[in-house]
């Protein structure tokens, strides 16, 4: 026996917004049996294949074209306002489980399009929160994840910048300041959501608190990603699984201490499973 000791850190786990969503699809599943998912109701397969073994069907945009008279869960990402057009073309009862601080992005974007804002979004291209942001405005609007994408010559002269709410809100800012000292004037519109956010900031000292952290988190996961790395820094020995067969006991040595964290998709049951299988090393 290693003899682990074995920490989960409590500022892991699903957001509030995951949270709310799968609750939700949970009470319909108990009453229904059956619910439609307009896309990964969170980045992790583990969670995924647990609420599909309940009766929930993932579905694409595409797909989402040919459902008609049933009951669809929009998750907590958003959607651009093409989609309760089809909503409503289809006589499909949707379930919105939208993140409110999505919602009052998207609200601030379509605002700005409406007054013929240059819209600029720190984010990554193609994630489904973007896509929904991109959905409200009708002219260009402009997705970079770093400043070297952006031809600073061409831009125009004033923008609206805004963020994906899971950048780290520290980047926003060095990102703002950049474009300032480029000559640029900055509408700023600071969007990031601080229970997201501030993961990063807690993760360093939850890092360094273990001899080993076993980062749990799904492949898919943005925010898995860059708070693995964060993790990685400020511990060296960090390993990222996304299931618990992926842990090696290899990696441990006798009467060391582990921290278990995760990503704002990784579900707590999850770590809890990450935990048993280690004090039983």
């Amino acid at each position: 026996m290693l003899n682990l000791k074995v920490n989960i850190d409590i500022n892991s786990g699903f957001c509030f917004g995951v949270v709310y969503a799968i609750q939700l699809a949970e009470e319909i599943l108990d009453e229904k049996g059956i619910l439609y998912c307009l896309g990964d109701i969170v980045h992790n397969d583990e969670e995924i294949n647990r609420l599909r073994k309940k009766g929930l069907i993932t579905i694409s945009h595409d797909q989402l074209k040919e459902v008609k008279n049933e009951t669809v869960l929009l998750r907590a990402h958003g959607e651009p306002p093409s989609t309760y057009q089809i909503a409503i073309e289809n006589n499909l009862t949707l379930v919105d489980a939208s993140c409110p601080v999505v919602l009052k992005l998207q609200n601030r974007v379509k605002q700005s399009a409406d007054e013929d804002k240059q819209i600029y979004i720190y984010g990554k291209r193609g994630h489904a929160e973007v896509e929904g942001l991109i959905g409200q405005s009708t002219n260009e609007v402009v997705v970079f994840k770093d400043l070297s994408e952006l031809d600073f010559e061409k831009m125009p002269k004033k923008i609206s910048l805004y963020s994906q709410t899971t950048k780290s809100t520290e980047n926003f800012y060095k990102i703002y300041n950049q474009i300032l000292a480029k000559g640029i004037e900055v509408d700023l519109n600071d969007t990031t959501c601080r229970q997201v956010s501030n993961r990063d900031i807690q993760i360093r000292t939850f890092a360094q608190s273990s001899d080993v952290i076993v980062f749990v988190s799904g492949l898919k996961s943005s925010n898995g990603k860059v708070l693995f790395d964060v993790c990685k820094q400020y511990n060296p020995r960090t390993y990222f699984v996304s299931s618990t067969s992926e842990i090696d006991q290899t990696w441990f040595n006798a009467n060391e201490t582990v921290g278990i964290c995760g990503a704002t998709s990784t579900p707590m049951w999850l770590m809890k499973e990450a935990e048993s299988k280690l004090v039983s090393f």
